[in-house]
């Protein structure tokens, strides 16, 4: 099914200027306890899209209240989401972040700064973990494990691999993203490191996330993930030509 867009319940800046060139993307699943803290956190000007991926604890209903445009993507799936606020967004930078409070979206302040001053085409955050049980030791190893097999694909000497991450939405739609579970954002890093895309990282405090963890919380949920990844990284290099 195909992402719908519903409006947002207050007024939206102005499309034109430095104010509406920035769009957040939010995955959203059973998040409404962590939205106000996030959405709170967006600098002002920019735009949250929180894409509801099936919730059922009212999490559109909370993102609507507090102002964000929803957008609704009924496959489920992480990459899925993800692909559903690029395609709905409109503004020049496209911002990647987790939607349950783990990460601070006001961070993304300098990476946009760095996509501006055309210093970098995709900025990535590098969590540093804050508090205990912020990032799991199980999901530790497995970002650590896809990190080598990342530099040995690509010569990236990438340290994360973390969702908190910018850059200009036409180039990355240029991409012709396809993967829809876990392995969207490492596939994103693949296939603009393909491209000769100039890619850095900024260190990113990581507190624990509000709620159960779909994905890292649990051995299973990690599984998963390294292995959609590992998917990618067998994938061969995309077409040439994909240029920021």
């Amino acid at each position: 099914m195909r992402a719908v867009t519903t409006s947002p319940s207050s007024p939206e800046p102005p499309p034109d200027g430095p104010a509406r060139s920035v769009d957040v993307v939010l995955p959203c699943l059973d998040e409404a306890a962590a939205l106000p803290w996030v959405l709170r956190r967006i600098p002002p000007g920019w735009r949250a899209l929180v894409v509801d991926n099936g919730s059922t604890d009212g999490s559109d209903r909370v993102a609507r209240e507090l102002g964000a445009t929803v957008v609704r993507e009924a496959r489920r799936g992480f990459g899925a989401a993800c692909h559903a606020g690029l395609t709905a967004a409109t503004a020049e930078i496209v911002c990647f972040c987790d939607c349950d409070a783990s990460l601070d979206p006001s961070d993304l302040l300098p990476f946009v700064d760095e996509i501006r001053s055309g210093a970098a085409d995709l900025v990535l955050g590098r969590r540093r973990p804050r508090g205990r049980g912020a990032w799991p030791a199980h999901a530790r190893a497995g970002n650590a494990a896809l990190s080598l097999l990342l530099r040995r694909r690509t010569g990236l000497r990438l340290r994360d691999l973390g969702p908190l991450r910018a850059a200009r939405r036409e180039e990355l739609l240029a991409l012709d993203l396809t993967d829809r579970r876990s392995g969207y954002p490492l596939e994103m890093v693949v296939r603009a490191a393909d491209a000769g895309w100039r890619i850095t990282e900024h260190d990113v405090p990581y507190t624990p996330r509000t709620g159960a963890s779909k994905v890292t919380g649990t051995w299973r949920g990690t599984y998963q993930a390294v292995r959609d990844m590992s998917r990618v990284l067998q994938e061969p290099p995309a077409r040439e030509g994909v240029t920021p």
